[in-house]
């Protein structure tokens, strides 16, 4: 194509999308009008049916996604035929609804994914836009067949995976691959297992997967919402945004460490704690731990009645232990059989001793009435409430495991390995997350709490009903006041608060987050070879149906209680509902770079096959042994590095062991990726641990453009292709 020709197609799709853009506003505007009547009260149809204000709120989001880039391609069909391609969708009213931008999710799009020279789908062209706001930039072609002479190439998958990182993940909607399409699209029910190594594009495929979920099974998944779980809040900061951008906000971010409600934490246990509490057998250690505050009491406990004293001891206790066990009721709620067991058994025993020489056991007139007296004396009994209490105490899971971590005699009671104690046992780890959410499941909830905070917010909502009515309340100096009909003569402020109650204003995300039993329509899982088997459980109970996209990769795997196999953690849960894909090529990071992070991984994982980079940068990555290894020398270098990037595109990082300056861990940066990385100390990284060569693998791989390393001693021979020939910088005077 001449550049006369290129530039009058140009003018012509700017034309077309700007063309767009003015069926855009006036969705959006009438939208907005119905958004507005509704909060009038008034109710609203949009396109014949009615719709709540939710579904309004969610509209007005979704249009103003739009303007991010509403229309990134065109597919050109053997026929003739032109369809554009875009975010959202969009229909001329005036025309029967004819198709004016398909959404990337609708089936119609799925060739300009698919589509290849060898098997193009009946496309002959895929055109794609690089926009700025509301404007068209460029477009590249990529011809299916024999290109005209002059046909421009496809340059859009790598001007796309080479251009410098911003703050956040991006959305790959423009450059979906076909490996990657086939698993967003795939319609199956239970769980798919997405493998890829870095740069791969699991998370983003997971992502998209998730939008075109929510696309095609909008009501069941949008009404339960869907669960997003990643490895650390920097990291679902890093792709918060892609969702959204693609105008989808029915999704719930967590990590690990914040999937019981009013906890967030990411406090890590030691690699052996990690592996005792990540593992099935802690299930019998916390159901010891329950069974060990249902106590006998050791002497008699005398209770004092009016009349008689009688001793609550070890063999009443324990009677009424049994029933309340085999009840089947939580323990918690099975307190209730326990004290019922127990008051009956000494009011029995008080009947006894009262009337002993002159009451007949046979009596059936005297003796039901003393018996009952004594009940409710007994039910009132302040001493004997709190040698219940002791005996059979209302606990809560936090309560439960502090008292359990904390005392070495409760621990060989539960028969728990002695290295679960930790004085300051109410510090919650990552890894107790999973053993508190399991602790509500022996406990039973504590309804009276939700009691009161729900009393607590009615009454709230009441007096906020109060203030309503006092402001509408006509003035008492009205002309017409005397014969004046008053809001409070038709509306009381508990009727008024039962309305407010009726409309949670709530959204999901908050509405799921109070709600412990909330379950959800689809769970993603990034990291995944990072949970362990207790995480499992806790996510299992969140979503009933089983609906998962997990992604990760075993070769990354640090945690010492993670995957070591994708059957092994699954199997229990859904047998053989569950997929796996692999994911094979590397958008991220250039070969040059690649070739370093694989000979690290073939030092631990031979039998792994990394990913294929799909790009090489022509940077190699370098590295420098400093002389003087000091603090300083170190802050030295880091600052050096930092003032070098700070003056090109992009961002960058420092990933080290903790005591360098400036330097993030590896598992920081896990899923994050950066133009350019420097590495320090990768010695000591591998020392870390058996996770230590795993760590240096996702700290090598973070770069999309450049890498380098910094080291004392000697250089591990497992990173070989560093290139140690890179002009030294002022800073690095001191290298050797």
């Amino acid at each position: 194509m001449s550049n006369q020709g290129y530039d009058e197609e140009l003018r012509s799709e700017r034309e077309y999308v700007a063309s767009l853009y003015g069926r855009l506003d006036t969705e959006r505007l009438r939208v907005s009008e119905a958004y507005a009547g509704a909060l009038r009260g008034e109710g609203f149809a949009l396109s014949d049916r009615e719709v709540s204000v939710g579904t309004k709120a969610r509209e007005m989001t979704r249009l103003k996604i739009a303007d991010e880039g509403l229309c990134f391609g065109r597919l050109d069909a053997l026929s003739g035929a032109r369809s554009y391609v875009g975010r959202i969708g969009l229909f001329d009213e005036e025309n029967d609804y004819e198709p004016l931008v398909l959404d990337w999710r609708a089936p119609a799009s799925r060739a300009f994914y698919c589509a290849t020279g060898a098997s193009p789908e009946g496309m002959s062209r895929r055109r794609q836009f690089r926009t700025l706001g509301r404007d068209v930039l460029d477009f590249t072609d990529e011809v299916f067949g024999r290109p005209e002479p002059g046909e421009r190439g496809d340059v859009a998958l790598l001007a796309a995976v080479n251009a410098p990182r911003g703050e956040g993940m991006r959305d790959i909607v423009a450059t979906i691959q076909a490996e990657q399409d086939e698993i967003i699209r795939l319609d199956h029910a239970g769980v798919v297992v997405v493998e890829g190594g870095p740069g791969t594009g699991k998370t983003a495929v997971a992502l998209h997967r998730v939008a075109y979920l929510l696309y095609t099974k909008r009501e069941r998944m949008e009404r339960r919402g869907v669960l997003v779980v990643g490895p650390s809040s920097g990291f679902l900061d890093h792709i918060g945004r892609v969702l959204p951008s693609l105008g989808e906000t029915a999704a719930v971010f967590a990590t690990p460490g914040g999937l019981v409600a009013g906890l967030r934490t990411e406090r890590e246990d030691s690699p052996r704690v990690q592996r005792l509490k990540g593992s099935l057998a802690i299930l019998d250690v916390l159901a010891a731990a329950v069974a060990d505050r249902q106590e006998l009491p050791v002497a008699p406990e005398p209770i004092e009645l009016d009349d008689v004293t009688v001793p609550l001891d070890a063999e009443i206790a324990a009677a009424a232990r049994e029933v309340a066990r085999d009840s089947g009721l939580l323990h918690n709620e099975a307190k209730s059989v326990f004290e019922r067991e127990v008051i009956t058994a000494l009011a029995g025993r008080a009947v006894d001793r009262v009337g002993a020489g002159w009451l007949p056991k046979d009596d059936q007139r005297t003796r039901p009435e003393m018996l009952e007296n004594l009940r409710r004396d007994l039910e009132g009994s302040v001493a004997l409430g709190a040698v219940l209490d002791r005996l059979w105490p209302v606990l809560t899971p936090q309560r439960l495991l502090a008292d359990l971590y904390a005392s070495p005699e409760r621990l060989r009671a539960a028969e728990a390995d002695p290295a679960l104690f930790r004085a300051d046992a109410a510090a919650w780890t990552v890894s107790d997350v999973p053993l508190l959410d399991e602790a509500v499941e022996l406990l039973g909830w504590d309804r009276a709490a939700e009691r009161r905070a729900e009393e607590r917010r009615q009454l709230a909502q009441r007096e906020y009903a109060e203030r309503v009515l006092e402001i509408v309340e006509v003035e008492e100096d009205h002309d017409d006041y005397e014969f004046a009909l008053r809001p409070v003569d038709v509306l009381k402020a508990e009727e008024l608060a039962e309305r407010f109650a009726e409309r949670d204003e709530r959204d999901l995300a908050e509405r799921a987050a109070a709600d412990r039993e909330w379950t959800y329509g689809h769970v993603v899982v990034d990291e995944a070879q990072e949970l362990s088997e207790m995480d499992w459980r806790v996510l299992m109970r969140r979503c009933p149906s089983r609906s998962f996209t997990v992604v990760g990769d075993l070769a990354q795997r640090r945690s010492p209680s993670g995957a070591r196999s994708w059957d092994a953690m699954l199997s229990r849960y859904v047998a053989d509902r569950w997929l796996y894909r692999k994911l094979t090529v590397n958008y991220r990071t250039p070969s040059e770079i690649m070739a370093v992070a694989a000979s690290v991984l073939a030092s631990f994982a031979p039998d792994v096959v990394p990913p294929e980079s799909v790009r090489s940068c022509g940077v190699r990555p370098w590295a420098r042994r400093l002389s003087e290894m000091d603090s300083a020398g170190i802050e030295d270098a880091v600052a050096e590095f930092v003032r070098e990037e700070s003056g090109r595109e992009g961002t960058a990082v420092v990933i080290g062991p903790p005591g360098v300056p400036g330097a993030i861990a590896p598992s920081a940066a896990k899923g994050l990726e950066y133009d350019a990385v420097l590495v320090v100390e990768p010695g000591r990284i591998l020392a870390e641990g058996p996770s230590g060569e795993a760590e240096l693998y996702v700290a090598l791989t973070r770069a999309t453009q450049r890498l380098g390393v910094l080291y004392s001693g000697r250089l591990s021979k497992v990173l070989r292709g560093l290139d140690s020939g890179r002009r030294t910088p002022d800073a690095f005077l001191r290298c050797v």
